[in-house]
């Protein structure tokens, strides 16, 4: 089975059958695809300008698309890499018990799914590196009460997810099923409220700095608690 890079030298390649191409980008994303497979796709035809369906699209769309997911993955990539170094680092000092964070982490191993958007055609407009920047960001600081990536308070809970898990807060705003350890507790239990009211929430309001588990926090508040 062909791994990332080398789908995307096929993308690349000038001497590949155009279709060939196409089929190698689509292929990337079972590779790496942080909204998920068809939203990550939609994201990637609409904003290079290519149809979903289109099998002989612009050579050059193609590999700007590619270029906007490599980009994505190197950001998703580096946090991995720092992830395992702190994960070290606690196991050294004693903390062998995973925290909020490494639970999340662990769903989302090989970047799918990483902002997961439930409906293909629902996601945010900005650039995928954007977009892991904002979210990698705020895996890495104290949790709040919106968004990461677009900022916004509407957060909903939904049960009727289309993947594992099924359940979990999402943005009305831009699409994306929020991880959970970037929210505090007041914030989930707003948008848990919101879902039985048929309404979204107003969590501006809510503090920062508590995270919508009650076990071990994340990151920070580990190496904190050794220091």
């Amino acid at each position: 089975m062909a791994g990332f890079r080398s789908l995307a030298r096929q993308v690349r390649d000038t001497r590949c059958d155009l279709a060939l191409r196409r089929y190698s980008l689509r292929k990337c994303l079972e590779r790496f695809a942080p909204y998920g497979h068809r939203a990550t796709w939609d994201h990637l035809c609409t904003r290079h300008g290519f149809g979903p369906e289109d099998r002989q699209p612009d050579p050059a769309r193609l590999v700007a698309a590619l270029e906007e997911l490599e980009e994505a993955r190197a950001v998703w990539l580096a946090y991995e890499k720092n992830f395992a170094v702190r994960r070290r680092r606690e196991k050294h000092a004693g903390l062998r018990r995973p925290g909020f964070v490494d639970d999340w982490h662990r769903r989302t191993w090989g970047g799918n799914g990483i902002a997961r958007c439930d409906s293909p055609a629902d996601h945010p407009k900005a650039p995928l590196g954007e977009v892991l920047r904002r979210l990698t960001a705020a895996l890495e600081a104290e949790p709040g009460a919106a968004c990461p990536v677009c900022g916004g308070t509407d957060v909903v809970w939904r049960q009727d997810l289309s993947c594992e898990p099924s359940f979990g807060p999402v943005c009305t705003g831009c699409g994306i099923v929020v991880p959970q350890p970037v929210l505090t507790r007041e914030a989930v239990d707003a948008a848990k409220r919101a879902a039985t009211r048929g309404t979204t929430p107003d969590m501006r309001g809510t503090a920062r700095g508590e995270r919508a588990d009650r076990g071990p926090r994340g990151t920070q508040g580990a190496l904190a608690s050794v220091a």
